[in-house]
C-alpha cells in the first residue's frame, strides 16, 4: 500500500495537470484469466490524453504490475511514441530509473531495452555500469561488453588480465565458461567448478524405493533422523550405509549412476555441511532432469517431482533461503523412474550457493 501511494505521489509530483491514477490503478490489479481486463479496457482512453512525458510513469507502476500488466504498459508506450513521434523523450528520467535498483530488475530491463531503441547511442552508453548490476540480464550486458573489449587486446599479458576481470564480475555459465576457454588459449588453467563454487563433496546412502514413483513423497529414514549420517538403513535391498562420493566434473555434476550403478526406480540421498561465516539471505541454485527435494537445517526449502524434461543444467533452479552462522546442513532426496530410454538414464544433480547477485560463497570448513 505504501509502494502504491509512493507512485501516485510520485505521478503527482511529476505531472501536475494529469495524472489518470484509474488507468494505473487497472493495470496494477489485472489478475488470471483476464480478470481485471474489462475495467481496464474501459480506462484505456486515457492513453490518448497522455505524452512521451508520462513514460516514466509507466515505468513505475511496471514495478507492481504482473506479466499480463507488463504487456499492457508496453502497449501504452508504444502507443504514445507512435502518437508523439518520439518527440521530447524524458531520457533523464529514464536513465535516473534505470539506475535506481530500488526499481524492479524486470522494470529496469524494460526500460533500458526502451531506451535501446528509441535513442540507441545513450542506451549504449549505460552498458559499461552494469558489471555489478543486481539484475542478471543488465549484467550480462556490462560482461559482454568487457569479454568483447578482452578479444580486442592483442597483448597476451592484458588479455589474460581482462578476461580474469571479466570472469569475475561474470554469472551466467555460458559466458563464464568463454571466459576460461579464451583463458585455456591464453595458457591460463581455470578451474571451473571452484571458481563457481560447486559443492563437489558430498555422503551419498542409497537405493531406496521407489516402484511406480511413489518414493519421492515416502519418508524414508534419512528424512528423519538427525544423526542419521552415522547410522545404516534399511534400503530397497537391505540395510544401506553413508558413504563418501566426490565429482571431479569441470561444472561440479554428481553422477549417482556411479556410487550406485545404472539401476532404475530408486532414489538416493546426498548430504553435505556447508559452514558459513554469518546469517544471510543466500541462493540454493540446483539443476536435475529428476525428481528431486532439498531441505537445509532440516527444513524443506523446496520440492519438484518430474523426470526427463530437458537436460540438467547450471543454476537450473534458484531457490531463495537462509544461512545460519557456522555448520548449515544440506540434504538433497533425487529419485530416478522406471523409463527406460536412452535419455533417461542420467540420475544426477549439482549444486551450488551463492549470494543474491549470483556471487559463489566458500565454505569454510
Amino acid at each position: 500500500m505504501f509502494k502504491y501511494l509512493f507512485l501516485l505521489l510520485f505521478c503527482i509530483l511529476m505531472h501536475p495537470v494529469f495524472c489518470n491514477d484509474d488507468l494505473f490503478d487497472a493495470i496494477i490489479k489485472l489478475g488470471p484469466k483476464g480478470s481485471g481486463n474489462e475495467n481496464l479496457v474501459k480506462q484505456w482512453s486515457s492513453v490518448e490524453k497522455m505524452s512521451s512525458a508520462d513514460i516514466p510513469s509507466f515505468f513505475y507502476i511496471m514495478n507492481q504490475a504482473n506479466d499480463l500488466g507488463d504487456n499492457w504498459i508496453r502497449a501504452a508506450i508504444f502507443e504514445i511514441i507512435e502518437k508523439s513521434g518520439g518527440d521530447s523523450l524524458p531520457k533523464e528520467e529514464i536513465i535516473k530509473f534505470i539506475k535506481d535498483y530500488n526499481n524492479e530488475g524486470s522494470s529496469r530491463r524494460s526500460a533500458f531495452d526502451f531506451l535501446s531503441s528509441a535513442v540507441p547511442q545513450i542506451a549504449e552508453s549505460l552498458i559499461p555500469t552494469f558489471i555489478e548490476d543486481p539484475e542478471p540480464s543488465l549484467r550480462r550486458e556490462g560482461v559482454q561488453l568487457l569479454l568483447n573489449q578482452a578479444g580486442d587486446l592483442e597483448n597476451e599479458l592484458q588479455a589474460i588480465e581482462a578476461y580474469e576481470y571479466a570472469l569475475g564480475k561474470a554469472r551466467d555459465v555460458d559466458q563464464i565458461e568463454y571466459a576460461c576457454k579464451e583463458l585455456k588459449g591464453l595458457g591460463k588453467q581455470i578451474d571451473l567448478a571452484q571458481k563457481m563454487g560447486f559443492l563437489t563433496e558430498w555422503k551419498v546412502i542409497g537405493p531406496f524405493d521407489n516402484s511406480s514413483r511413489n518414493g519421492f513423497n515416502i519418508p524414508y529414514s534419512p528424512e528423519n533422523t538427525l544423526d542419521s549420517i552415522n547410522k545404516k538403513h534399511e534400503g530397497k535391498n537391505g540395510p544401506v550405509a553413508w558413504q563418501t562420493f566426490s565429482t571431479s566434473d569441470r561444472l561440479g555434476l554428481l553422477d549417482l549412476n556411479q556410487p550406485f550403478g545404472h539401476i532404475k526406480e530408486v532414489l538416493c540421498y546426498a548430504y553435505a555441511e556447508f559452514d558459513s561465516m554469518q546469517d544471510q539471505m543466500v541462493q540454493f541454485r540446483i539443476g536435475s532432469k529428476n525428481a528431486w527435494k532439498l531441505w537445509i537445517n532440516d527444513e524443506l526449502i523446496f520440492a519438484r517431482d518430474e523426470y526427463h524434461r530437458g537436460a540438467t543444467r547450471v543454476d537450473q533452479f534458484i531457490l531463495d533461503g537462509n544461512l545460519r552462522k557456522g555448520k548449515n546442513r544440506i540434504l538433497v532426496k533425487v529419485c530416478q523412474n522406471e523409463q527406460t530410454e536412452s535419455w533417461t538414464k542420467q540420475w544426477e544433480f549439482c549444486f551450488r550457493i551463492t549470494d543474491l547477485s549470483g556471487t559463489k560463497l566458500q565454505s569454510l570448513n
